[in-house]
Protein backbone atom coordinates (compact mmCIF):
# COMPACT_ATOMS: atom_id res chain seq x y z
CA UNK A 1 0.00 0.00 0.00
CA UNK A 2 1.63 3.33 -0.77
CA UNK A 3 0.65 6.88 0.24
CA UNK A 4 0.03 9.45 -2.47
CA UNK A 5 3.01 11.81 -2.46
CA UNK A 6 0.68 15.22 -2.09
CA UNK A 7 -0.80 13.46 1.02
CA UNK A 8 2.60 12.65 2.40
CA UNK A 9 4.11 15.97 2.19
CA UNK A 10 0.67 17.54 3.15
CA UNK A 11 1.30 15.96 6.36
CA UNK A 12 4.94 16.59 6.37
CA UNK A 13 4.29 19.87 6.09
CA UNK A 14 2.03 20.39 8.95
CA UNK A 15 2.76 22.50 11.83
CA UNK A 16 0.36 22.95 14.56
CA UNK A 17 0.30 20.04 17.02
CA UNK A 18 -3.39 18.76 15.76
CA UNK A 19 -2.70 18.94 11.88
CA UNK A 20 -3.03 16.09 9.36
CA UNK A 21 -0.72 13.07 10.72
CA UNK A 22 0.58 12.39 6.84
CA UNK A 23 2.34 9.08 6.70
CA UNK A 24 1.30 8.20 10.26
CA UNK A 25 -2.18 7.85 9.65
CA UNK A 26 -1.38 4.96 7.80
CA UNK A 27 -0.52 3.21 11.59
CA UNK A 28 -3.95 2.47 12.47
CA UNK A 29 -4.46 0.96 9.01
CA UNK A 30 -2.00 -1.34 9.32
CA UNK A 31 -1.93 -2.67 12.75
CA UNK A 32 -3.75 -3.09 15.42
CA UNK A 33 -3.56 -2.74 19.07
CA UNK A 34 -2.79 -5.62 21.43
CA UNK A 35 -5.47 -6.49 24.44
CA UNK A 36 -4.27 -4.75 27.34
CA UNK A 37 -4.66 -4.54 31.00
CA UNK A 38 -6.65 -2.21 32.78
CA UNK A 39 -5.03 0.16 35.40
CA UNK A 40 -6.49 2.93 37.42
CA UNK A 41 -3.34 3.78 39.44
CA UNK A 42 -0.81 6.61 38.77
CA UNK A 43 2.53 5.95 40.28
CA UNK A 44 4.55 8.55 41.59
CA UNK A 45 6.40 8.38 38.72
CA UNK A 46 5.41 9.94 35.93
CA UNK A 47 7.95 8.17 33.46
CA UNK A 48 6.76 4.51 33.81
CA UNK A 49 3.52 3.20 32.06
CA UNK A 50 1.27 1.09 33.49
CA UNK A 51 -0.41 -2.13 31.63
CA UNK A 52 2.30 -2.60 29.05
CA UNK A 53 2.06 -6.59 27.63
CA UNK A 54 4.10 -9.22 27.14
CA UNK A 55 4.09 -11.53 24.57
CA UNK A 56 7.07 -14.63 23.98
CA UNK A 57 9.21 -14.22 20.71
CA UNK A 58 11.67 -16.94 19.70
CA UNK A 59 11.18 -18.10 23.47
CA UNK A 60 12.18 -14.49 24.69
CA UNK A 61 9.89 -12.19 26.70
CA UNK A 62 8.96 -9.21 24.45
CA UNK A 63 7.31 -6.31 26.11
CA UNK A 64 4.58 -4.80 23.55
CA UNK A 65 4.88 -0.79 23.88
CA UNK A 66 2.01 1.96 22.34
CA UNK A 67 1.72 2.27 18.70
CA UNK A 68 1.82 5.90 18.45
CA UNK A 69 4.12 8.22 19.80
CA UNK A 70 5.07 12.41 19.80
CA UNK A 71 7.56 14.36 21.65
CA UNK A 72 6.80 18.22 21.60
CA UNK A 73 9.52 20.42 22.59
CA UNK A 74 9.04 23.65 23.80
CA UNK A 75 10.24 26.91 25.35
CA UNK A 76 8.83 29.45 28.08
CA UNK A 77 8.08 32.57 26.70
CA UNK A 78 9.75 35.88 28.22
CA UNK A 79 7.63 37.95 30.45
CA UNK A 80 5.69 34.69 31.65
CA UNK A 81 4.20 34.32 35.39
CA UNK A 82 5.93 31.08 36.04
CA UNK A 83 3.52 30.49 39.82
CA UNK A 84 0.23 31.34 36.91
CA UNK A 85 1.69 29.05 34.67
CA UNK A 86 2.40 26.15 36.89
CA UNK A 87 -1.18 26.32 38.03
CA UNK A 88 -2.05 26.41 34.58
CA UNK A 89 -0.32 23.59 32.99
CA UNK A 90 -1.09 21.45 36.20
CA UNK A 91 -4.68 22.32 35.43
CA UNK A 92 -4.39 20.57 32.30
CA UNK A 93 -2.55 18.14 32.97
CA UNK A 94 -4.69 17.04 35.80
CA UNK A 95 -7.56 17.33 33.16
CA UNK A 96 -5.48 14.52 31.07
CA UNK A 97 -5.18 12.31 34.26
CA UNK A 98 -8.93 12.38 34.77
CA UNK A 99 -9.66 11.24 30.72
CA UNK A 100 -6.96 8.98 30.23
CA UNK A 101 -5.95 6.15 32.62
CA UNK A 102 -2.06 5.43 32.59
CA UNK A 103 -1.48 2.95 30.01
CA UNK A 104 -1.34 2.19 26.07
CA UNK A 105 -4.92 1.60 25.70
CA UNK A 106 -5.21 5.16 27.73
CA UNK A 107 -2.36 7.78 27.44
CA UNK A 108 1.12 8.15 29.00
CA UNK A 109 1.99 11.86 29.20
CA UNK A 110 5.90 12.84 30.69
CA UNK A 111 6.47 16.24 31.11
CA UNK A 112 10.58 16.83 31.05
CA UNK A 113 12.61 19.94 31.48
CA UNK A 114 16.21 21.17 30.31
CA UNK A 115 18.68 23.09 31.95
CA UNK A 116 18.22 25.69 30.01
CA UNK A 117 14.89 26.39 32.06
CA UNK A 118 16.50 25.80 35.43
CA UNK A 119 19.68 28.33 34.27
CA UNK A 120 17.13 31.16 33.03
CA UNK A 121 14.30 30.92 35.20
CA UNK A 122 14.88 29.67 38.40
CA UNK A 123 18.77 29.46 38.83
CA UNK A 124 18.44 30.40 42.58
CA UNK A 125 16.30 27.41 43.82
CA UNK A 126 18.30 25.21 41.13
CA UNK A 127 21.63 25.29 42.63
CA UNK A 128 19.96 24.68 45.75
CA UNK A 129 17.69 21.81 44.39
CA UNK A 130 18.64 19.73 41.34
CA UNK A 131 19.97 16.28 42.60
CA UNK A 132 24.08 15.68 42.12
CA UNK A 133 25.48 12.87 40.88
CA UNK A 134 27.27 11.05 43.69
CA UNK A 135 29.41 8.84 41.41
CA UNK A 136 30.51 11.03 38.67
CA UNK A 137 31.57 14.33 41.54
CA UNK A 138 33.45 11.43 43.21
CA UNK A 139 35.31 10.62 39.93
CA UNK A 140 36.07 13.82 38.87
CA UNK A 141 36.68 15.20 42.41
CA UNK A 142 34.22 18.04 41.44
CA UNK A 143 30.72 18.60 41.93
CA UNK A 144 28.71 16.56 38.58
CA UNK A 145 25.15 17.52 38.69
CA UNK A 146 22.64 14.44 37.70
CA UNK A 147 21.07 17.00 34.86
CA UNK A 148 23.77 17.45 32.39
CA UNK A 149 24.15 19.48 29.07
CA UNK A 150 24.37 17.01 25.52
CA UNK A 151 27.98 16.76 24.43
CA UNK A 152 28.96 15.26 21.53
CA UNK A 153 30.17 11.32 21.26
CA UNK A 154 33.11 10.69 19.56
CA UNK A 155 31.29 8.64 16.18
CA UNK A 156 28.78 12.23 16.19
CA UNK A 157 28.67 13.81 13.34
CA UNK A 158 30.83 17.44 13.80
CA UNK A 159 27.42 19.22 13.14
CA UNK A 160 24.99 17.10 15.93
CA UNK A 161 22.73 19.81 17.01
CA UNK A 162 22.67 20.08 20.59
CA UNK A 163 19.27 21.99 21.79
CA UNK A 164 18.34 24.52 24.04
CA UNK A 165 14.85 23.40 24.95
CA UNK A 166 12.99 23.99 28.39
CA UNK A 167 10.99 21.48 27.79
CA UNK A 168 9.74 18.21 26.01
CA UNK A 169 6.80 16.68 26.40
CA UNK A 170 6.25 12.70 25.73
CA UNK A 171 2.84 11.48 24.56
CA UNK A 172 2.20 7.67 23.92
CA UNK A 173 -0.75 5.68 23.16
CA UNK A 174 -2.08 2.64 21.07
CA UNK A 175 -4.89 5.35 19.97
CA UNK A 176 -3.86 7.97 17.80
CA UNK A 177 -7.03 10.57 18.74
CA UNK A 178 -5.67 10.06 22.86
CA UNK A 179 -2.13 11.47 21.54
CA UNK A 180 -3.89 14.37 19.41
CA UNK A 181 -6.32 15.01 22.18
CA UNK A 182 -3.21 14.98 24.42
CA UNK A 183 -0.94 17.26 22.91
CA UNK A 184 -3.84 19.76 22.24
CA UNK A 185 -5.00 19.98 25.85
CA UNK A 186 -1.48 20.63 26.81
CA UNK A 187 -0.34 23.65 24.60
CA UNK A 188 -3.17 25.03 22.28
CA UNK A 189 -4.04 28.31 23.84
CA UNK A 190 -1.33 28.24 26.66
CA UNK A 191 0.44 31.41 26.02
CA UNK A 192 3.41 30.27 28.28
CA UNK A 193 4.41 27.60 26.07
CA UNK A 194 6.02 28.35 22.44
CA UNK A 195 6.61 24.90 20.44
CA UNK A 196 9.70 24.21 19.18
CA UNK A 197 9.37 21.36 17.62
CA UNK A 198 6.73 18.06 16.55
CA UNK A 199 8.20 14.60 16.80
CA UNK A 200 6.06 12.00 15.83
CA UNK A 201 6.79 8.02 15.08
CA UNK A 202 5.54 4.18 15.94
CA UNK A 203 6.30 1.05 17.23
CA UNK A 204 4.79 -2.15 16.08
CA UNK A 205 6.41 -5.63 15.35
CA UNK A 206 5.08 -8.28 13.34
CA UNK A 207 5.05 -10.96 15.81
CA UNK A 208 3.50 -14.13 14.89
CA UNK A 209 4.37 -14.17 11.65
CA UNK A 210 2.62 -10.59 10.98
CA UNK A 211 4.13 -7.81 8.79
CA UNK A 212 5.31 -5.50 11.00
CA UNK A 213 4.66 -1.29 10.98
CA UNK A 214 8.82 -0.45 10.26
CA UNK A 215 8.08 -2.23 6.32
CA UNK A 216 4.47 -1.22 5.31
CA UNK A 217 5.35 2.07 6.29
CA UNK A 218 8.75 2.57 5.18
CA UNK A 219 7.95 0.62 1.71
CA UNK A 220 4.83 3.27 1.98
CA UNK A 221 6.75 6.41 2.02
CA UNK A 222 9.23 5.38 -0.32
CA UNK A 223 12.55 4.83 1.65
CA UNK A 224 15.20 4.10 -0.32
CA UNK A 225 15.78 0.30 1.14
CA UNK A 226 12.36 -0.17 2.59
CA UNK A 227 11.93 -3.22 0.90
CA UNK A 228 14.95 -4.97 2.36
CA UNK A 229 13.41 -4.76 5.89
CA UNK A 230 12.28 -8.05 7.16
CA UNK A 231 8.29 -8.45 7.34
CA UNK A 232 8.28 -9.15 11.18
CA UNK A 233 10.72 -6.45 12.34
CA UNK A 234 10.01 -4.08 15.46
CA UNK A 235 12.57 -1.34 14.40
CA UNK A 236 13.76 -0.50 10.80
CA UNK A 237 17.13 -2.71 11.56
CA UNK A 238 15.39 -5.63 12.17
CA UNK A 239 16.20 -6.69 15.33
CA UNK A 240 13.76 -6.50 18.64
CA UNK A 241 14.81 -3.73 20.88
CA UNK A 242 11.81 -4.30 23.66
CA UNK A 243 12.95 -7.87 25.42
CA UNK A 244 12.09 -7.35 28.63
CA UNK A 245 15.42 -8.57 30.41
CA UNK A 246 17.07 -5.54 27.92
CA UNK A 247 14.90 -3.52 29.72
CA UNK A 248 15.67 -1.44 33.24
CA UNK A 249 12.50 -2.59 34.87
CA UNK A 250 10.36 -0.62 37.81
CA UNK A 251 11.98 2.00 39.64
CA UNK A 252 15.67 1.15 38.67
CA UNK A 253 16.07 4.22 36.34
CA UNK A 254 14.84 6.53 39.50
CA UNK A 255 17.01 9.21 40.50
CA UNK A 256 17.32 7.52 44.35
CA UNK A 257 16.92 4.17 43.47
CA UNK A 258 20.93 2.76 43.23
CA UNK A 259 22.57 4.94 44.95
CA UNK A 260 24.46 7.42 42.63
CA UNK A 261 22.46 10.60 43.28
CA UNK A 262 22.42 12.89 46.49
CA UNK A 263 18.68 15.00 46.20
CA UNK A 264 19.36 17.70 49.00
CA UNK A 265 15.80 18.56 49.83
CA UNK A 266 14.20 15.13 48.22
CA UNK A 267 12.05 17.62 45.57
CA UNK A 268 12.88 15.11 42.58
CA UNK A 269 12.84 11.98 44.58
CA UNK A 270 10.47 9.25 42.45
CA UNK A 271 12.15 11.19 39.09
CA UNK A 272 14.60 10.08 36.25
CA UNK A 273 16.95 11.64 33.70
CA UNK A 274 16.14 11.91 30.06
CA UNK A 275 18.15 11.33 26.61
CA UNK A 276 16.06 12.77 23.55
CA UNK A 277 17.98 12.57 20.19
CA UNK A 278 16.89 11.87 16.52
CA UNK A 279 19.34 9.65 14.49
CA UNK A 280 19.14 9.00 10.71
CA UNK A 281 19.43 5.20 9.56
CA UNK A 282 20.86 4.11 6.30
CA UNK A 283 18.93 1.18 5.33
CA UNK A 284 20.60 0.19 2.15
CA UNK A 285 23.71 0.29 3.75
CA UNK A 286 22.51 -1.86 6.83
CA UNK A 287 21.22 -4.59 4.46
CA UNK A 288 23.13 -4.66 1.00
CA UNK A 289 26.54 -3.96 3.09
CA UNK A 290 26.09 -6.35 5.96
CA UNK A 291 24.91 -10.35 5.62
CA UNK A 292 22.59 -11.48 8.72
CA UNK A 293 25.75 -13.01 10.10
CA UNK A 294 27.50 -9.46 10.15
CA UNK A 295 23.94 -7.62 11.39
CA UNK A 296 23.90 -10.13 14.27
CA UNK A 297 27.90 -9.44 15.48
CA UNK A 298 27.33 -5.91 14.84
CA UNK A 299 24.31 -5.79 16.94
CA UNK A 300 25.09 -7.80 19.45
CA UNK A 301 28.68 -9.55 19.40
CA UNK A 302 31.27 -10.80 17.02
CA UNK A 303 31.20 -13.93 18.55
CA UNK A 304 28.07 -14.46 19.12
CA UNK A 305 26.98 -18.28 17.04
CA UNK A 306 23.50 -20.00 17.42
CA UNK A 307 21.76 -17.56 16.07
CA UNK A 308 18.79 -18.47 13.99
CA UNK A 309 19.01 -17.85 10.26
CA UNK A 310 16.59 -14.32 10.11
CA UNK A 311 15.96 -13.99 13.95
CA UNK A 312 14.76 -10.66 14.97
CA UNK A 313 14.77 -11.72 18.37
CA UNK A 314 18.23 -12.49 19.94
CA UNK A 315 18.24 -12.94 24.04
CA UNK A 316 19.83 -10.58 26.31
CA UNK A 317 19.59 -12.14 29.63
CA UNK A 318 21.61 -11.15 32.77
CA UNK A 319 23.63 -14.83 31.78
CA UNK A 320 24.75 -12.85 28.45
CA UNK A 321 25.79 -9.96 29.87
CA UNK A 322 29.24 -8.90 28.37
CA UNK A 323 32.04 -7.84 30.09
CA UNK A 324 35.06 -5.07 29.26
CA UNK A 325 37.28 -8.10 28.91
CA UNK A 326 35.21 -9.80 26.44
CA UNK A 327 34.53 -6.95 24.56
CA UNK A 328 38.46 -6.32 24.30
CA UNK A 329 38.80 -9.84 23.00
CA UNK A 330 36.40 -9.51 20.61
CA UNK A 331 38.35 -6.08 19.42
CA UNK A 332 41.61 -7.63 18.89
CA UNK A 333 40.42 -11.24 17.24
CA UNK A 334 37.99 -9.72 15.05
CA UNK A 335 38.91 -5.72 14.89
CA UNK A 336 34.60 -5.09 15.85
CA UNK A 337 32.63 -4.51 19.00
CA UNK A 338 28.89 -5.32 19.27
CA UNK A 339 26.37 -3.02 20.07
CA UNK A 340 24.71 -4.57 22.56
CA UNK A 341 28.03 -6.08 24.37
CA UNK A 342 29.84 -3.03 24.35
CA UNK A 343 26.76 -1.00 26.20
CA UNK A 344 26.28 -3.93 28.54
CA UNK A 345 29.33 -3.21 30.32
CA UNK A 346 27.95 0.25 31.64
CA UNK A 347 24.33 -0.16 31.22
CA UNK A 348 23.95 -3.41 34.06
CA UNK A 349 24.32 -3.83 37.32
CA UNK A 350 27.94 -5.13 38.47
CA UNK A 351 26.29 -6.85 41.48
CA UNK A 352 22.83 -7.10 43.18
CA UNK A 353 21.39 -3.84 44.88
CA UNK A 354 18.73 -3.68 46.79
CA UNK A 355 16.46 -0.55 46.33
CA UNK A 356 15.08 2.10 48.73
CA UNK A 357 11.19 0.51 48.51
CA UNK A 358 12.94 -3.25 48.93
CA UNK A 359 13.01 -4.03 45.24
CA UNK A 360 16.19 -6.56 44.72
CA UNK A 361 18.03 -6.33 41.44
CA UNK A 362 20.06 -8.88 40.36
CA UNK A 363 23.56 -8.45 38.85
CA UNK A 364 23.15 -8.28 35.03
CA UNK A 365 19.73 -6.13 35.19
CA UNK A 366 19.55 -3.48 32.55
CA UNK A 367 19.27 0.03 33.89
CA UNK A 368 18.29 2.25 31.13
CA UNK A 369 14.95 2.32 29.94
CA UNK A 370 14.07 3.30 26.86
CA UNK A 371 11.23 4.51 25.36
CA UNK A 372 12.83 5.16 21.45
CA UNK A 373 10.19 4.93 18.57
CA UNK A 374 10.76 4.43 14.89
CA UNK A 375 10.21 7.65 12.91
CA UNK A 376 9.79 9.32 9.09
CA UNK A 377 10.22 12.62 10.32
CA UNK A 378 13.01 14.23 8.36
CA UNK A 379 14.15 14.81 11.12
CA UNK A 380 11.59 16.40 12.52
CA UNK A 381 7.61 16.41 12.15
CA UNK A 382 7.46 20.52 12.32
CA UNK A 383 10.24 23.03 13.42
CA UNK A 384 10.05 26.37 14.46
CA UNK A 385 13.76 26.62 13.17
CA UNK A 386 13.46 24.49 10.20
CA UNK A 387 16.80 25.67 8.75
CA UNK A 388 18.83 25.00 11.68
CA UNK A 389 16.78 21.80 12.08
CA UNK A 390 18.14 20.78 8.10
CA UNK A 391 14.30 20.12 7.93
CA UNK A 392 13.09 17.95 4.85
CA UNK A 393 9.70 17.24 3.07
CA UNK A 394 11.28 13.82 2.05
CA UNK A 395 10.34 10.87 4.56
CA UNK A 396 13.66 9.12 5.97
CA UNK A 397 13.92 6.10 7.97
CA UNK A 398 15.21 7.27 11.42
CA UNK A 399 14.67 6.55 15.03
CA UNK A 400 14.00 9.15 17.96
CA UNK A 401 15.94 7.92 20.67
CA UNK A 402 14.73 8.65 24.21
CA UNK A 403 16.01 6.68 27.42
CA UNK A 404 15.79 7.11 30.82
CA UNK A 405 18.87 6.91 33.11
CA UNK A 406 19.38 7.72 37.06
CA UNK A 407 21.39 10.90 35.81
CA UNK A 408 22.80 12.48 32.68
CA UNK A 409 26.42 11.09 33.34
CA UNK A 410 24.79 7.40 33.77
CA UNK A 411 23.78 7.73 29.55
CA UNK A 412 26.79 9.20 28.46
CA UNK A 413 28.49 6.35 30.20
CA UNK A 414 26.54 4.00 27.61
CA UNK A 415 27.12 6.03 24.81
CA UNK A 416 30.72 6.31 24.74
CA UNK A 417 30.79 2.29 25.41
CA UNK A 418 28.65 1.98 21.88
CA UNK A 419 32.22 4.03 20.81
CA UNK A 420 34.33 1.68 22.51
CA UNK A 421 35.21 4.03 25.29
CA UNK A 422 34.68 1.10 28.09
CA UNK A 423 33.76 2.12 32.02
CA UNK A 424 37.24 0.88 32.82
CA UNK A 425 38.97 3.35 30.59
CA UNK A 426 39.72 0.80 28.05
CA UNK A 427 39.64 2.87 24.34
CA UNK A 428 39.34 0.78 21.76
CA UNK A 429 40.10 2.71 18.49
CA UNK A 430 38.11 2.84 15.43
CA UNK A 431 38.33 4.84 12.14
CA UNK A 432 35.57 7.00 11.52
CA UNK A 433 32.41 5.22 10.50
CA UNK A 434 34.20 1.84 10.97
CA UNK A 435 32.06 -1.34 10.20
CA UNK A 436 33.66 -2.22 13.52
CA UNK A 437 32.74 0.29 15.85
CA UNK A 438 28.73 -1.41 16.22
CA UNK A 439 25.81 0.46 14.40
CA UNK A 440 27.80 3.74 14.41
CA UNK A 441 28.47 2.94 10.82
CA UNK A 442 25.27 3.18 9.32
CA UNK A 443 24.05 6.09 12.02
CA UNK A 444 23.96 9.82 11.75
CA UNK A 445 22.95 11.75 15.09
CA UNK A 446 21.48 14.78 14.15
CA UNK A 447 19.84 16.25 17.44
CA UNK A 448 20.58 15.30 21.04
CA UNK A 449 19.51 17.12 24.50
CA UNK A 450 19.40 16.01 28.10
CA UNK A 451 16.42 16.93 30.51
CA UNK A 452 15.02 15.73 34.12
CA UNK A 453 12.09 14.23 34.43
CA UNK A 454 10.18 15.11 37.80
CA UNK A 455 7.87 13.26 39.95
CA UNK A 456 4.08 13.79 38.91
CA UNK A 457 4.15 15.91 42.14
CA UNK A 458 6.10 18.28 40.60
CA UNK A 459 6.07 17.85 37.07
CA UNK A 460 4.41 21.19 36.39
CA UNK A 461 7.37 24.12 35.88
CA UNK A 462 8.93 22.84 38.59
CA UNK A 463 10.82 25.25 41.45
CA UNK A 464 8.77 27.95 40.42
CA UNK A 465 6.42 27.92 43.78
CA UNK A 466 9.27 28.01 45.80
Amino acid sequence: MRITRRRLLAGAAAGAVGAGAGIYELVDRLASSPERTVVSRRLREQHLLEGVETITAEGVEVLVPPLHHRVVTARVRRGTDLRAAQAELERRLAGLDRRFEPTPAGLGVTVAWGLPYFRRLVPGRARTHLPVDLRATRERNRPVGALLDAVRFPSDPRDTILEDNDLAVLLRSDEAEHVDEGAKAIFDGFDALEQTSVRRGFVGGGFSGRQGLPKQMAVAAGVAGAELIPDGAQLFLGFTSTQRAAMGQGRIANLETLGYVRDPHGYFRGGTTMHLSHVHEDLEAWYLNFDFAQRVSTAFRPDLEDVRPNAQTVRQSPRDVSSERKVERGYHRFGAIGHSAAIQTSSRLRQRHVGPDGTVYEAGTAIPLRADFNTLDNPFAWSSQPQRDGMSRNPAAGIHFLVFNPTSDDFHRNRLAMDGVLPDGTKLRFPPGSRGQGFNSVLKTTHRQNFIVPPREHRSFPLAEL
